[in-house]
């Protein structure tokens, strides 16, 4: 029976989702869990559900692990936003319990690649890929090829006395721009007594406040949720425009939770990226979202799969 099969698992901070993916790089079927306590159970169940039904046509499984990783010894070297991955050898957990070749890729990476070979970055030579959501990550494809780089775009410093990041560093772009950092600015001014229409939400209890909760705020006029969104998006812009500046990219393709709150987010970053690139660069260079969505990253890592193990 052909193996014309491959299982994707992006392993994110919130959510981890997993998907059978055909040759074509069509999904086939796919599943998603909270990430929770115990991230390796839950890849786990994700893929017993697909594994189990084609085991005999899998070619192998292909990891999209958010944070840094050891690709040689398919080690989870550091996850800031899923510390219990941490220091483990997750290729070689996988491959021990389904006896099959495994592919492990940081999850941003696998994303663009996603987006190269299925998505929006089809058309283009060179990008840069942000991933928007819990943290911010990122990928480089660069001359049609992705490069093999860490591509942590969230943990670029953009303000050197700023806030402590999860990371151990200070001022990185992640501790403004992403969803922990929206979700955080908004609950820390509503401390502070700032007036918004967040305050009554979940009978009173702001902290349970999620990123959508401030975007649908936002769109109903609320000034506080407005703002913060503004702040966030200046912030990824200034993030926009050094990556623009060092590598000259064709495109930068954007993707994530985050989208959603294009119009103010997102607008937001583009306008403060037009102010601080280089304008010949940023003249160049298109600013677009992803055309795969959540999808991004497990059709990248189950490429990766049907490249290496096939």
């Amino acid at each position: 029976m052909a193996k014309n099969y491959a299982i994707g698992v992006d392993i994110g901070g919130t959510n981890i989702r997993a998907a059978l993916i055909n040759s074509s790089g069509e999904v086939e079927s796919k599943a998603k869990e909270s990430t929770g306590s115990k991230p390796v159970a839950v890849i786990h169940k994700l893929i017993d559900s697909m594994y189990s039904k084609h085991s005999k046509q899998i070619c192998g499984i292909g990891l999209a692990v958010a944070g840094i990783i050891d690709r040689d010894e398919g080690i989870v070297l550091r996850s800031p936003n899923i510390s219990r991955l941490t220091g483990v050898n997750l290729e070689s957990e996988i491959k021990s319990r389904y006896k099959t070749c495994v592919v492990m890729e940081n999850d941003a990476n696998a994303a663009a690649y996603g987006e190269k070979c299925a998505g929006a970055g089809r058309d283009f030579k060179s990008f840069v890929i942000f991933t928007l959501g819990t943290g911010i990550g990122g990928g480089i494809v660069m001359n049609n090829k992705l490069l093999s780089v860490a591509a942590e775009v969230g943990h670029m410093s953009i303000n050197a006395n700023g806030q402590q990041c999860a990371c151990g560093n200070v001022g990185c772009l992640e501790s403004y721009a992403s969803a922990s950092a929206i979700i955080g600015n908004a609950v820390s001014e509503i401390e502070k007594g700032s007036s918004s229409i967040l305050r009554n939400l979940y009978n009173g209890n702001f902290y349970k406040l999620n990123a959508e909760d401030i975007y649908k705020a936002a769109l109903e006029g609320d000034p506080l949720s407005r703002t913060v969104l503004r702040e966030a998006g200046k912030s990824l812009g200034i993030g926009i425009a050094n990556l623009i500046n060092i590598l000259s990219p064709d495109a930068i393709i954007l993707t994530g939770g985050l989208l959603g709150a294009w119009n103010i987010y997102v607008d937001s970053a583009i306008q403060e990226a037009s102010k601080r690139a280089l304008k010949e660069l940023y003249n160049k260079v298109k600013i677009i979202p992803s055309s795969l969505g959540d999808n991004a990253g497990i059709i990248g890592a189950a490429k990766l799969v049907f490249e290496e193990c096939a």
